[in-house]
């Protein structure tokens, strides 16, 4: 196999990076292996490794290397051969069963929906491990995705019988034994505690097994943190629902992930922000200052090991509760050390604004900081830090004057109890004035320009811009819609054209670009995916006379076509990104991303996904980040970042807001209080958007308190424009013909995304375009919003085409 020499380079560059994504949950010391040699491998990921998450997650690489493959490349010798090739045996028939009952149960298009990110449960067998091996590795893997949430049952989020029998006695058997998790969510690890050496490897693209073996080799090492609490299925948090087929209450209010735990008093098996490397390290604080409202720490990291390796330090902060009942406490500030050698030490500076602390007064409408203690605690993870310095504000001071526009959950969130007085006698206390912070009143509805060429359009040709550009159908329902790119989502928008008004690409993500591996043009100039796309993402829910109408309308080249090749690099799921704690490293890959956005003419990427793990039942939580907003807002910005450096390219944060499942997705119904989504599921959007101004956002399927998020001016124009600042564009996930039909809520409807201040309905589709003129006309939808979203796009657009064609 040839690869261009852009696949080489972007290839080593993530064989170099992911590493950092993965950590240590537990360690004896007998890892890593000095050299190859004889290797025991089992476990359902040892050949069939989890690259990503399924649905708009995939990437349609060049190659895929499994943890089998890459451990022979690298030298070793893999002597549980028969054990593999007897689990796929036994997995070949439990497919095939599995597949025929879930076409018997699902029927039509919405079967095939229901099909996507569906999990076949790990079947029971017995197979031999006894294998002559120095070491012995089982790759546990589990796979999810769009359109379907994850189960609390044994093969899924909990462990199967066969699993645990397996691990345990593999772990008794071998004297050097590592269970490696090939997992892009949380699995309940408490049955198996006692295994000695547990690798999270997480999901990390299409070179995971030549990952895998510079890990075990020590070419390479683990450095990561875990950005979400993994604990007993039992203790997470079920105060709220989850996975309701219309309305979920997040009763829970603030208190999502490390906040509960910590505050509700649960011990998690491994805490947020744990993470053990090859090597030690020893973290000593130094200097805490105020400059202004500004908290600046300074620590010092050793490495007390036998290992090189990086350390991460994290700064959290306890609020006082006074008005505002608050969490035990929140990550305020982290940093990584640079790589370290045997007895070398690092500075790494933390700095962040108390401002950014404020809770939400909701009787008030406003962002606030109570006077009283801030009690700063610095470590390696959420449940080992120190106190290191106590901030005192004098009195309270109002950050910024809002308005509550997010609707009523319909009941009041959940309060923590009051937790016990600490001693601080002995820590250094810090005076702060409330003198220091100036109230910002939000300024609501701003004056927007109207260009030109856009009074020059009549009602029809308005419309046109409001809506994607006409693609519609099956090719819609996965996101692969565009006339422009092969295989990507779709395009923004093709009609106008020849008035000048650019057609633009989107295609989807976020562990890279999904588009078309191969295509051809047909004689009108028309791109021609080589190969069906579809049936990769849809074949398991398709029945054999579907696959074969699907074929038969494929478009074949002919002997003398030419074929173009647009092979894409997969980087590590977004959790994974955030495990590294390592916005550089984030920023790396996305330049990379942005560089592949420009050799196949992308300019919008519809990444990253920036949604909370509410739930580790979520099905698309490998899209996203963490628990945690901050780390959530820190990631995307640096995405953001990496990409909009090249010319013509964008990114699309989503999905905005309060997406947290998948059950029922285009018509689920989050019940959430304005407090709630303002401290926990808006704020690392807010994060974002201030730090690297990201050019496009897309709104989520579901509704907020009754209104889909896609049709909600207060979401759209009041916090995301007038609050925090977002100058770009706004468009709709890809609505499509399904979210009509039988429903307690109906789907959105185009003229109301128009008013809402929603630029564009995406992928776009005739009926789209015949709802919006209709609301037009009939006053529902004003020509001047219709004029200030074509403003927006206008702008935009030509920014962004011009950009390309470096004008």
């Amino acid at each position: 196999m040839k690869l261009y020499d852009y696949e080489i380079e972007h290839n080593a560059l993530v064989r170099q990076l992911a590493p950092e994504c993965t950590l240590l949950l537990k360690r004896d010391g007998a890892f890593p292996l000095g050299h190859p040699g004889k290797l025991a491998l089992f476990g359902n990921g040892a050949r069939h490794t989890v690259r990503g998450g399924t649905g708009s997650g995939e990437v349609y690489s060049h190659y895929t290397v499994n943890m089998e493959e890459g451990l022979k490349e690298a030298g070793f010798e893999i002597t549980s051969t028969e054990w593999l090739d007897g689990y796929d045996e036994l997995m070949q028939k439990a497919t095939e069963q599995w597949k025929a009952e879930m076409k018997q149960k699902y029927k039509g298009i919405q079967g095939i929906m229901k099909m996507m990110g569906a999990i076949m449960p790990e079947p029971a067998y017995q197979l031999s491990l006894d294998y002559e091996a120095a070491a012995a590795v089982y790759v546990l893997s589990r796979i999810s995705g769009e359109g379907n949430d994850r189960k609390n049952e044994a093969g899924d989020v909990q462990l199967t019988e066969t699993e645990i029998r397996d691990i345990c006695e593999l772990n008794r058997k071998y004297k050097r034994f590592l269970l490696v998790l090939n997992t892009g969510g949380v699995v309940d690890l408490s049955p198996v505690l006692e295994v000695r050496n547990i690798l999270l490897f997480s999901q990390l693209g299409h070179l995971s097994g030549e990952i895998l073996a510079d890990l075990l080799l020590g070419k390479s090492y683990p450095s990561g943190k875990l950005a979400t609490t993994w604990a007993k299925v039992e203790d997470y948090c079920h105060l709220g629902s989850f996975g309701e087929e219309y309305d979920t209450e997040y009763k829970e209010g603030i208190y999502v992930g490390y906040r509960y735990f910590d505050s509700a008093e649960k011990k998690p098996l491994f805490p947020f922000g744990f993470g053990l490397s090859y090597g030690d390290f020893a973290i000593e604080h130094g200097e805490v200052s105020l400059q202004g409202s500004r908290v600046n720490v300074e620590a010092e990291v050793h490495n007390t090991g036998l290992f090189k390796g990086k350390e991460v330090v994290q700064l959290y902060v306890s609020l006082p509760a006074g008005k505002l009942d608050q969490p035990y406490q929140m990550l305020a500030a982290f940093g990584k050390s640079r790589e370290l050698d045997l007895a070398q030490s690092d500075k790494v500076k933390l700095s962040f604004d108390m401002s950014e602390l404020a809770g939400y007064d909701e009787q008030n409408a406003r962002y606030l900081l109570e006077k009283g203690k801030y009690i700063l605690r610095l470590g390696n993870s959420s449940r080992n830090t120190q106190v290191i310095g106590v901030i005192e504000l004098d009195e309270d001071a109002v950050i910024r004057n809002s308005r509550n526009v997010l609707g009523e959950s319909g009941f009041k969130d959940w309060k923590a109890p009051q937790r016990k007085e600490e001693n601080l006698d002995d820590v250094k206390h810090y005076p702060l004035s409330h003198k220091l912070f100036e109230t910002v009143d939000t300024v609501y509805d701003h004056e927007e320009i109207i260009e030109p060429f856009v009074k020059t359009l009549n009602d029809k040709e308005l419309c046109y811009i409001n809506i994607g550009s006409f693609s519609g159908g099956l090719l819609s329902i996965i996101g692969n819609a565009s006339q422009k790119v092969a295989g990507a989502a779709g395009d923004l928008t093709a009609v106008l054209e020849d008035k000048g008004f650019p057609c633009v690409a989107t295609a989807d993500g976020p562990a890279g670009l999904r588009i078309s591996q191969r295509y051809f043009l047909d004689r009108k100039g028309r791109i021609n995916p080589v190969g069906n796309d579809m049936l990769a993402v849809l074949g398991n829910g398709l029945p054999k006379v579907a696959i074969k109408v699907m074929e038969a309308l494929e478009k074949k080249p002919k002997a003398t076509d030419k074929i173009y090749e647009q092979y894409c690099t997969m980087i590590p799921i977004a959790t994974a990104l955030a495990q590294s704690f390592n916005t550089e490293l984030a920023e790396k890959l996305a330049d990379m991303v942005g560089e592949e956005m420009e050799k196949f003419h992308v300019n919008f990427w519809l990444a990253p996904a920036m949604n909370i793990h509410r739930d580790i039942r979520c099905g698309r939580n490998f899209e996203y980040y963490s628990e945690d907003p901050l780390i959530s807002g820190k990631m995307a910005a640096a995405i953001t970042a990496g990409v909009q450096k090249h010319p013509g390219c964008s990114v699309t944060i989503k999905h905005y807001a309060a997406n947290n499942q998948e059950t029922n997705r285009y018509n689920s119904n989050s019940h959430v209080s304005e407090r709630a989504m303002r401290e926990i599921y808006l704020k690392g959007f807010g994060i974002c958007v201030r730090e690297s101004q990201p050019k496009a956002l897309m709104t989520s399927y579901n509704l907020l308190n009754g209104v889909h998020t896609s049709e909600h001016r207060g979401l759209i124009e009041d916090i995301l424009r007038s609050e925090y600042g977002f100058r770009g564009i706004v468009m709709t996930d890809w609505i499509v013909s399904l979210m009509s039909g039988k429903s307690k809520y109906p789907a959105p409807l185009s003229w109301k995304i128009a008013r809402a201040g929603g630029d564009v309905v995406m992928p776009g589709s005739k009926s789209d375009y015949k709802t919006l003129y209709e609301g037009l006309k009939a006053g529902y939808v004003s020509r001047n919003q219709l004029e200030i979203n074509a403003s927006r796009m206008y702008r935009m657009v030509n920014a962004l085409d011009k950009a390309a064609r470096g004008k």
